[in-house]
């Protein structure tokens, strides 16, 4: 089975760091790779992720997530060779970067009646599929593709959406 390492920094708040390895690692291995791979995330404040989408995005706001990718994937099919992707000093194809707004996390937790840690896993999904080649840049097809794809992942992680009237 592949591996993926997971490099969490700028968060102190243990079970939030957990879920966003577990849930890298859930997306990640969501669809079998043969190979193994890396990943870095950030967690930072609003300022943070503002600098960060001002400098790399030319949009100055802050976000909930930002996902800067390394391979070239498309919807997790990779487009060049792994291997050809591949660092040599660690034998591990570096994905990318993500970068989490921990203020924004924690206000879409309290708007969405869950923990801050369930929504930095969910962040962690959603960056993920973007490394992985997703986009949700249309309202159609693309977008929906994703979506599914976020679901089954948090569905097995046992993260899932709540129906009406059950409880989170």
């Amino acid at each position: 089975m592949a591996r993926l390492k997971v490099n969490v920094d700028g968060i102190r708040d243990d079970l939030a760091i957990r879920l966003i390895r577990i849930s890298a690692k859930a997306a990640f291995y969501h669809f079998d790779y043969p190979f193994d791979a890396t990943v870095d995330v950030t967690v930072t404040d609003d300022a943070g992720i503002r600098e960060y989408n001002r400098e790399y995005r030319e949009i100055d706001k802050a976000t909930d997530v930002l996902s800067f990718p390394m391979g070239d994937f498309y919807q997790s099919v990779p487009q060049t060779p792994p291997g050809m992707m591949t660092d040599l000093g660690s034998g591990l194809l570096p994905l990318g970067d993500m970068i989490i707004s921990a203020e924004r996390a924690r206000a879409q937790a309290k708007e969405y009646g869950h923990s801050f840690a369930r929504e930095c896993a969910y962040l962690t999904v959603h960056s993920m599929l973007h490394l992985l080649g997703y986009d949700h840049v249309d309202e159609g097809v693309e977008k929906a593709a994703m979506r599914a794809e976020e679901e089954a992942i948090l569905a097995k992680l046992g993260l899932g959406r709540k129906e009406e009237g059950e409880e989170q």
